[in-house]
């Protein structure tokens, strides 16, 4: 163990960063790394003892971790996102999670030989989801809008719930001996719902008026959700107890769903800070787990796995989607995935130490358990899920496709290029007259301000991966380029330079605000423009082995390489900051101007040097 707390939790910080950068790279969920990584550096290698750390302090930082986690996966929760799907969400929680949790109890009460009230305390806390993993396996398998948000609404919703179900089979464990158990624990149900309910809501309707009347600088606006945030849920917990996160989670979609509130950039403080708390929750959590505990329950946890995995999930979906406007195919790829997440592991380790202090026999088990099968489930659907939804042709495609701000003429003749050679292409303009131009070409549009809350709401981005914003506004371009940087990531934005950045450092826009410059600095869009009205073409050219990229570089110099697709047809951009060697196979697309006025006086231009240097040389007259 290290001695240096601060040491440990720095350290702690640079496991979770790997597990990240490492879920990233190959496209699993964070969770997955981060338990492993959790188990090796606590039991394993004894580096990390998080109850000698924090000791009493562990439980109340877990459960506010938890909160904050839950209320950011709750401010993406728009109703208007449901589209029809808001009855499937209802009969997923009020009639599927109850089947899961009879289903579960039942196998672990008979397979593991534990007492009844373990099983059903066990059964409630693994009903969650959870977005922690289901989002990140969403942004790997990419299936189509109704089963994602199905998923998503899902995972979110319910993880308060399965909290609260947890709460009450505690509660009733405890009460048991008592004449009137049941009585007090429908009555302590009935007072989570209220207090958190109604608490949750006030303080989101609250704090939108604050936001949505500017009552607050935009620089304190994230750190005072922050504080509502805890302070919600602690004032909740205070009140009755355990209420808490279906507080945080009714406050977060309030806010979410409230009218002229913009939480764009609470979410993106509230991301960073949800990957802290996850990565570091997640292996503090895992290096509490006795593997000694885990090895001694040997196969029955398997067969608890797989009765989740192909008996309780795929009952509890099929019965509560009868009748909804899903194929059978959706209905399969929603039954699929449900893997476990953050919630059930601090709930399950919150609940374990309760029970083990009022004396119950096997509690203990309850940690073990959940984390076998927060694995086992992540494990195994995001192993599978992508090729599923794939055979089930439920999958969007491949996002290769290019979203271009601005219909105008050279975005026109860049799409056009694109989509002949199979690339997929959507120009979104402000103005008619571009989109009926593009729309006569035979290319696909979109008539609104690409930064408009109308573009937010209607504009189907899917298969596209990349945006080029060719805009001849300097400013459109600039703020398009921030609004869907979380969409595609800056390492896919590309834009063109204007003549204004190029003739005058002090007027240029800032790099960290803009894309990566597409072709060269100097070609700017009124370059562009100019050469393809002098007759410039986007020509299209295959390297073979024998005219591989060098050979093409030295036969054409009066081109522009803009785009270069490669032979699994993943589309490459040309720019000086992003550096790729096209090979034998792939396709070059350029903008050719050689046989263009400008092209022509360059060469002559060129031709006359050359004979005035050649005029000097001494004894050229003899």
């Amino acid at each position: 163990m290290l001695h240096s707390a601060a040491l440990v939790l720095a350290f702690i910080g640079m496991i979770g960063l790997a597990c990240q950068w490492v879920s990233w790279s190959l496209r699993l969920p964070a969770i997955l790394f981060l338990i492993l990584a959790g188990i090796l550096f606590g039991p394993v290698m004894g580096v990390v003892k998080p109850d000698a750390m924090f000791g009493d302090l562990l439980l109340p930082l877990v459960s506010l971790s938890v909160a904050i986690i839950l209320f950011e996966g709750s401010l993406t929760l728009r109703f208007d996102e449901l589209r029809g799907m808001g009855h499937v969400v209802r009969r997923v929680i009020v009639i599927g999670a109850p089947i899961t949790w009879a289903v579960i109890t039942g196998v672990t009460f008979l397979v593991l030989e534990v007492p009844f009230e373990v099983a059903l305390l066990f059964g409630a806390l693994v009903v969650v989801t959870g977005p922690t993993v289901i989002v990140p396996m969403l942004r790997t398998v990419r299936p189509n809008s109704r089963i994602a948000n199905v998923l998503r609404w899902e995972g979110i919703v319910i993880d308060p719930i399965g909290a609260l179900l947890a709460v009450l089979v505690y509660e009733y464990i405890v009460s048991s001996a008592l004449t009137d158990a049941w009585v007090h624990t429908m009555w302590l149900f009935a007072r989570v719902v209220f207090i958190g309910g109604c608490l949750g809501a006030a303080m989101g309707y609250g704090l939108g008026v604050i936001l949505r009347r500017h009552w607050l600088p935009e620089y304190l606006q994230g750190f005072a959700t922050f504080v509502l945030v805890l302070f919600t849920f602690a004032l909740s917990n205070e009140l009755v107890e355990e209420s808490g996160l279906l507080a945080v989670t009714v406050m977060g979609m309030w806010l979410a769903n409230m009218r002229g509130v913009f939480v764009e950039d609470i979410l993106s403080f509230k991301e960073h800070l949800t990957i802290l708390l996850i990565s570091g929750l997640f292996i503090l959590l895992a290096a509490r787990i006795d593997l000694f505990a885990v090895l001694a329950l040997g196969w029955p946890p398997l067969l608890v796995l797989l009765a989740i995995q192909f008996c309780a999930r795929p009952l509890s979906i099929f019965i509560s989607t009868l009748g909804a406007n899903l194929t059978w195919q959706e209905k399969s790829l929603i039954a699929w995935i449900g893997p476990r997440g953050i919630v059930a592991a601090a709930v399950s380790a919150l609940f374990a130490l309760r029970l083990e202090e009022i004396g119950f026999e096997n509690a203990d088990l309850l940690v073990s358990m959940t984390f076998i099968i927060i694995i086992g489930t992540v494990v195994l659907q995001s192993a599978t899920a992508r090729p599923l939804a794939r055979l089930l042709d439920v999958a969007e495609p491949d996002p290769e496709g290019v979203l271009f701000v601005g219909a105008n003429r050279v975005a026109r003749a860049m799409a056009s290029a694109l989509k002949e050679a199979g690339i997929k292409v959507l120009l979104v303009d402000a103005s008619w007259e571009n989109i009926r131009e593009t729309r006569m070409q035979g290319l696909d549009t979109f008539y609104g301000n690409p930064v408009s809350a109308y573009t937010d709401k209607y504009l189907d981005m899917a298969g596209l991966g990349r945006l080029l914003a060719v805009a001849p506004q300097r400013e459109t371009n600039v703020l398009a380029s921030l609004r869907y940087r979380p969409e595609f990531g800056r390492e896919n934005i590309y834009t063109l330079n204007t003549s204004i950045e190029v003739s005058s450092g002090k007027h240029s826009v800032a790099e960290e605000l803009k894309g990566y410059v597409i072709a060269d600095e100097e070609l700017t869009f009124s370059k562009f423009s100019s050469l393809l009205s002098q007759g410039a073409k986007l020509r299209k050219t295959q390297l073979t082995d024998n005219f591989g990229f060098k050979q093409y570089r030295e036969t054409n110099e009066d081109v522009y390489l803009l785009f270069a697709i490669d032979k699994r047809g993943r589309l490459h951009v040309f720019s000086e900051g992003r550096a790729f060697e096209p090979e034998a196979g792939w396709i070059i697309l350029c903008l050719d101007y050689k046989d263009t006025a400008q092209a022509i006086a360059a060469r002559q231009q060129k031709e006359d040097d050359e004979l005035a240097r050649q005029s000097e040389l001494p004894g050229l007259d003899a």
